[in-house]
């Protein structure tokens, strides 16, 4: 996990990878502490790690960003590094009005993570960054 969560965040996290790896679920008192720091995200990104929606895309030189397929259907590029996602719930309510730590998305990103959920894609250079520009062009 990255320095960009509050420490209690990282700590969930890597209790949930121990848990994982240990027993291959996620103990109730887990979930409720997610369910708790994370709030009303919690719940929408387990399902999106349950229906294997993260995917992460690397290229040769090591580069690497998430693509998350949302609930409706979009597909959203996270960058775990430094906590973002291209999503507009993230711009509005983690952004702009600093009422959650992320979103659905990056959360589903982190406990893909935790898990060992994510699916794997390798990309060359030239489509890697072709994700990573259209996800500017959308925005702009």
């Amino acid at each position: 996990m990255d320095s960009t969560l509050p420490a209690v965040a990282e700590e969930l996290l890597r209790e949930i990878k121990k848990a994982f790896q240990e027993t291959s679920h996620v103990p109730d008192d887990l979930l409720l502490g997610l369910k708790f720091i994370f709030g009303p995200c919690a719940v929408p990104a387990l399902d999106l790690v349950d229906h294997r929606s993260v995917t992460r895309v690397t290229s040769p030189s090591g580069r690497a960003a998430y693509q998350v397929l949302g609930s409706s259907g979009k597909l959203y590029t996270c960058y775990s590094s430094c906590h973002f996602c291209t999503c507009p719930a993230f711009g509005f309510t983690v952004l702009q009005k600093s009422e959650s730590l992320l979103c659905k998305h990056i959360l589903a990103v982190y406990l893909s993570q935790a898990m060992g959920a994510c699916q794997e894609l390798t990309v060359s250079e030239e489509q890697l960054t072709s994700i990573l520009l259209a996800d500017e062009e959308d925005e702009g």
